[in-house]
């Protein structure tokens, strides 16, 4: 039952600071509960979410009356309004309160014989009526008009702002963030919220206030509508047609063709889209990729410094380093030290990896770099954690991501490298470029000074980025750049498989081979129901033979499913860290964590060093002294620790997606092959997923999804602008 209380907070006993959750003493002054009223000095606890709570102001509080296990009797309150001091004496008490700058109890007085009841009236209506009080100065005058003002402004946004449909919590993060647009917000333009709430969220709530069919709805759904398409498809353009049937299966919005193409001429004059010969661009995409080609050209006009005699000393590092290399690795490590920007793509056992360590080290033995310069000289980078590690243990170099190498702030999400401030290296190796999309490209391009050799390295028959764009695709088709395939496969054994099967995965080119056990491959064939059981099976008797956590991987396509990614987890789970009473648990949302569990990063935090993709083990779990629940995860020796409320940004990573595993090797892998998949399976995920596995790789399931995935080239649609803009460029 829902009861009102009015009174004061008297003292705050706990308050949290993210969610503005509060237990406090209140001092009951009028309520509707009889058990309250039947106390003696009606101080009761009360607890809930509150902005800014002011002690000794008047409240009025509605909840439930009820009796917590361990403390109590609380007043759980859902809905707070701060109370108008109303009455002589309560204006007085009040103008003569901390609240109120410059007023004394002598000035409350006069104001108060003046005006009387209608005083806080008065004074709001003209700052110039407080100047007839006896004594008043101008400057008393305006401390005390805006502290009035500013007493009841934030209550009363919040109060708005709770009538709409947003929590007292998202009304404190409105006011910290938007302050300055507030009355705009509050006549209706919700969606200069988007930085701080999803879309959805802040739609739903518009069309439960205002008219759905407003001019600026539909732009705004246009607007998101094309970058759903974006990060659905991975385009950074869109046709007519594919906008409005976004725009309605996404908010079922129909607007008739003449108030379609008004939205869109409005979004191109005020400059949040482009149009240019049939194709419209979200103002952010078309300027990424114009800048990335302008970038490239600026550097490829660049001056690099020449290497003599650069065969000779080729073939001296062979011998040093008892290797040699084909001709095709050649071309590319010498095209890497002679040109301002180059690109190597190969699929694996190619030799990439062998390739960067000889120009890295080349480079330093000609410009006779010392320990402390080579960091000044060189950037080893990647896209993921994952990825820059493998560089650091191929080059014996430290690399980056690059969102830590050109600090990354999150909170802006702006870079402090950029281009007012560049970075100095000379030589710049990208590994796994295939992962960059167009956004990271241009920060990173734009970082950078255009005398450089900058090497991008990378495998194009990958998975695309997550994020729009096809950087690496769009710069070998464009035909500007030096570009080196690699196509000659090395064996680790007599009997291994997994690069061949990669290669033939990669030009669909597939026999029965694939069915037949190797030292390196088998494909377990199993029906549908039994995926689960043989995946487990295998981890089980990966165990038995000394295999570590470590050392294999479970890889899977989707998330969803008896087969998919949450329910692989939880069985993995029980075999790699079962439940143990010794071992300290947490709950969140459907998921149990627990320590010693192997987990990923989801999102980038530059604050804490990590990144999206980063694999890390849960240490410990406890409750600090703050009485908040802390899970303390190791990435590779950077110890991060999460709040409760932050475990959203991980998950369990016995089992991820292919998409999640880019950048990363592992010695073994497990693929389970549904039929439930087949939405998502199509060739470059397979490619991508069997080209993780260095040692071993097990496919479980059924053969005959697999090779019609290896048919599928759904992942070959994106509609991108890159290499046009590279023309322009290059032909200007």
């Amino acid at each position: 039952m829902t009861y009102y209380i009015k009174g004061k907070f008297k003292k705050i006993i706990y308050q949290n600071g993210d969610n503005n959750y509060l237990v406090a003493l209140f001092k009951v002054a009028e309520t509707d509960n009889e058990e309250i009223n039947k106390a003696d000095n009606k101080l009761i606890n009360v607890n809930g979410l509150i902005n800014d709570v002011k002690l000794e102001a008047n409240y009025l509080l509605q909840g439930d009356y009820v009796k917590h296990p361990k403390y109590s009797w609380q007043f759980a309150f859902s809905t707070y309004e701060l109370v108008k001091p109303e009455g002589k004496d309560a204006i007085l008490e009040f103008l003569q309160s901390s609240f109120v700058e410059g007023c004394g109890k002598v000035t409350a007085e006069k104001i108060v014989k003046k005006y009387g009841d209608k005083a806080l009236d008065i004074i709001k209506e003209d700052v110039n009526n407080l100047l007839v009080i006896k004594g008043m100065t101008a400057l008393k005058a305006m401390k005390i008009y805006n502290s009035i003002l500013a007493y009841e402004k934030d209550e009363t946004i919040i109060l708005k702002l709770s009538k709409m449909g947003f929590s007292i919590e998202d009304s404190a993060k409105i006011l910290a963030k938007h302050n300055d647009e507030i009355e705009t917000i509050l006549e209706g333009n919700l969606y200069l919220l988007k930085d701080i709430f999803d879309f959805k969220k802040i739609d739903d709530i518009y069309l439960n206030n205002f008219d759905k069919e407003s001019m600026l709805r539909c732009k705004e759904c246009l607007l998101n509508s094309m970058l759903q398409i974006s990060f659905n498809e991975g385009s950074t353009y869109y046709n007519l047609e594919e906008i409005y049937k976004a725009l309605t299966v996404f908010f079922n919005l129909n607007i008739d063709s003449d108030k379609y193409m008004e939205c869109l001429t409005q979004l191109a004059s005020e400059g949040q889209i482009v149009v240019i010969d049939k194709r419209f661009y979200l103002t952010k995409y078309f300027m990424e990729e114009e800048c990335v080609a302008t970038d490239l050209h600026s550097i490829s006009k660049g001056k690099i410094k020449k290497i003599k005699d650069l065969d000779k000393k080729l073939t001296a590092y062979e011998e040093k380093q008892h290797i040699v290399y084909n001709d095709e690795q050649k071309k590319a490590i010498k095209s890497a030290l002679t040109n301002s920007i180059s690109i190597i793509s190969g699929g694996p056992g190619t030799g990439k990896t062998t390739i960067i360590k000889a120009i890295v080290d080349l480079y330093i033995q000609e410009y006779s770099l010392m320990k402390d310069e080579v960091l000044k000289e060189i950037a080893l980078l990647a896209p993921t954690g994952r990825a820059s590690k493998k560089l650091s243990v191929a080059t014996g170099l430290p690399a980056y991501t690059i969102h830590r190498f050109l600090k990354w702030h999150k909170e802006s999400d702006t870079f402090e490298y950029d281009e007012n401030n560049k970075i100095v290296q000379k030589l710049i190796i990208v590994d796994e470029t295939s992962m960059i999309d167009i956004s990271l490209m241009k920060a990173l391009l734009s970082a950078i000074n255009v005398n450089v050799n900058l090497v991008l390295v990378g495998d194009i028959y990958q998975l695309p980025s997550v994020g729009p764009g096809l950087v690496l695709q769009d710069l070998i088709n464009s035909d500007f750049f030096v570009y080196n395939p690699l196509s000659i496969i090395y064996r680790q054994s007599d009997n291994s498989y997994i690069p061949f099967l990669a290669k033939d995965i990669k030009l669909q080119n597939i026999d029965e081979e694939f069915m037949y056990k190797r030292d390196d491959y088998n494909f377990i064939i199993c029906p549908e129901e039994e995926i689960l059981a043989k995946v487990t099976a295998s981890v089980k008797y990966a165990l038995s033979k000394g295999i570590t956590e470590d050392d294999m991987q479970v890889l899977a396509p989707m998330y969803k499913g008896i087969n998919g990614i949450d329910n692989l987890n939880i069985r993995l789970q029980s075999i790699y860290n079962p439940h143990d009473d010794h071992k300290q648990e947490i709950k969140f949302l459907d998921k149990i964590y627990r320590e010693n569990d192997k987990v990923l990063q989801l999102v980038n935090d530059s604050d804490n060093g990590v990144f999206n993709g980063d694999i890390g083990k849960i240490l410990s779990i406890y409750r600090n002294f703050n009485n908040k629940d802390v899970v303390k995860i190791d990435f590779d020796g950077n110890i991060v620790d999460y709040e409760k409320k932050d475990l959203k940004n991980i998950m369990h990573a016995f089992a991820m997606t292919v998409h999640k595993s880019q950048g990363s090797e592992f010695n073994h892998v497990i693929m389970p092959i549904s039929k439930g998949y087949y939405s998502m399976l199509y060739n470059k995920l397979l490619y991508t997923g069997v080209s993780r596995a260095k040692k071993s790789l097990t496919l479980i399931g059924d053969p005959r999804s697999f090779t019609s995935g290896i048919q599928n080239n759904y992942s070959s649609l994106r509609k991108t602008s890159l290499q046009d803009f590279l023309i322009d460029q290059f032909q200007e």
